[in-house]
Formats: C-alpha cells, sequence, structure tokens
C-alpha cells in the first residue's frame, strides 16, 4: 500500500478538503485549535477538485471553510520557504473578514476566522512545533479582539516517534510527516477518522489526472530542492559573501555556471543567460 505525501499541496487538498470526505477535517480542526465549542459540520468554499498542471501555479490549494456557527477556517499547506508567510496570513485573515460584509450590512453579522499554517520549515526562535497567537490587551492579556486567532505548526520541530503520541494532536502531526514512508496503517490511527484519512492518501485509488498532478508537484519540489542543495554545496552563499566582502567574483560565477549546467536540459540558451546573468557565448561553452 502506497500513502501519498500529505505535505504535498494537492494531496493535502484532497484530504482535507473533500467534500465527501468532510469528516476529515473536522478531526484535524477539533484535535488543532483550542476552540470553545467542537465542530460539528463544516460548509467547504472551494471543495477539492483536480486542477489543470498547466494553471497550477494560479491554483489555490488552500482548505476554507465555515462551521455550523458561522465560524470561517482557512488551512494552508506551504512547503517552500516563505520569509513572507506570517504576513500572507494576516492578508487571508483580514481578507476573509472582509469578504463576509455584504452591502449594507451590519459589523455585527461578522463571524470569527481562524488560519492554520501547516509549514515544511520553521518560521519562529522556539522549539514549539504548534504555536496560537491571539490579539491580546497589553496589561492584562485578555483577548478582548477575539475575531483573529493564528495557529503555525512547524513540522520541522515536531520529533516524536510513533510510540510517543500520545494524542489525535501528535497522530494529525506524525500522520503530515510520515504517511509516505509507510506501508500499512499503524495501530494507535485504527480509528474511523484516521483510516479514512489513510484511505484518500492511498494513490492505487486515485485516478490518472490525480496522479499527473500529484507527481508534477513532486517533481518540482525535487528540482527546487535539488537546485537548493546544489548551490549550498558549491558555495554559493560563501562565494557571494566573499565576492560581495572582498571584492572576488569567482564564487559567485561558479554559482552561476552550476545552476547553468543545472538548467542546460531544461530551457534555451538565451533563458539560461537571462536566468543567471551569464552571456550566451558562455552558455555555449557549458555545452560544449
Amino acid at each position: 500500500m502506497k500513502f501519498a505525501d500529505p505535505t504535498t499541496d494537492f494531496a493535502f487538498k484532497k484530504i482535507f478538503g473533500s467534500e465527501d470526505h468532510k469528516n476529515v477535517l473536522i478531526g484535524f480542526l477539533n484535535s488543532i485549535l483550542d476552540l470553545p465549542a467542537a465542530i460539528v459540520d463544516v460548509t467547504l468554499a472551494n471543495p477539492y477538485q483536480v486542477p489543470k498542471i498547466a494553471e497550477l501555479k494560479d491554483t489555490v490549494l488552500d482548505v476554507r471553510a465555515t462551521d455550523q456557527d458561522g465560524q470561517h477556517f482557512i488551512v494552508e499547506m506551504q512547503v517552500q520557504k516563505d520569509a513572507a508567510f506570517a504576513k500572507r496570513s494576516l492578508y487571508y485573515t483580514a481578507k476573509s473578514y472582509v469578504q463576509q460584509l455584504g452591502a449594507g450590512q451590519h459589523y455585527s453579522v461578522l463571524e470569527k476566522v481562524y488560519f492554520v499554517g501547516v509549514l515544511n520549515f520553521s518560521i519562529f526562535d522556539n522549539n514549539k512545533y504548534i504555536t496560537r497567537h491571539l490579539i491580546l490587551e497589553t496589561e492584562t492579556q485578555q483577548n478582548l479582539l477575539a475575531d483573529f486567532e493564528f495557529t503555525f505548526i512547524e513540522l520541522p520541530k515536531f520529533k516524536k516517534t510513533l510510540q510517543a503520541l500520545i494524542n489525535d494532536e501528535d497522530k494529525w502531526l506524525y500522520f503530515l510527516q510520515n504517511a509516505e514512508k509507510l506501508d500499512n496503517i499503524p495501530e494507535p490511527f485504527q480509528t474511523p477518522v484516521f483510516k479514512e484519512a489513510f484511505e484518500i492518501a492511498t494513490q492505487s485509488i486515485w485516478n490518472k489526472n490525480e496522479l499527473e498532478v500529484y507527481e508534477y508537484q513532486q517533481m518540482q519540489r525535487m528540482i527546487r530542492e535539488s537546485a537548493e542543495a546544489t548551490a549550498k554545496n558549491e558555495g554559493w552563499q560563501k562565494g557571494l559573501q566573499e565576492g560581495l566582502q572582498e571584492g572576488r567574483q569567482e564564487g559567485w560565477q561558479e554559482a552561476q555556471k552550476t545552476i547553468a549546467r543545472n538548467l542546460l536540459d531544461l530551457l534555451d540558451d538565451a533563458t539560461i543567460a537571462q536566468k543567471t546573468g551569464l552571456t550566451p557565448e558562455q552558455i555555449k561553452r557549458l555545452r560544449s
């Protein structure tokens, strides 16, 4: 049995954003968030559908839902490190809040918005893998402006083994981190909601289009990670710093050539020259 990687944008949306499997999203949110009352039902604003590869860059693959009390939830999986992710989460949350209000409606109809960011990188300088952020009064620490709540899950900080899992929160994080590596559903996950999540992640039941989109995203991810690792190993950062500090450009030029070599089978000479800053003559020499 082969499970998909839930941290891939497409797989995440398929698992947590499906109209036919709302219990998975409900179980996840109830386990992760500190809610005053449990969610019993959700309405998905943008239910899962298979995007076209050609349009994938413009496709929003987050999960948006409203619960039985009218509260709004935005759940986003972010794989690629983004220094502006915290600001983007503020923007999305504020936008979702504003869009609730129709022409002529009173502000009293506005409902709370929860933003949940699942990150495959770290953004905060602490050891906590889940952090909750509220608007608090500075002296009393009261949450008087309660319509915004942000929860960030930094997966690299989660280190628990299968044997150390205590509650459903632990299980969801373990599922996100390790489902792709498993051959079967582990014993702690033999409950309806987790079995349903694993079933959705089973690639053998996916159709051709779903597999193509998933494999495309996995390929793009590997290319990006390979390029980052190559640049680092070849001294991109060291070369750039030395070139700027000491006036030497050798490290920078070597890094440019390394990136160019990785692009030779993917792009034409003119495009590679534009992306790397090398001359067309230098690209031709690399090809030969």
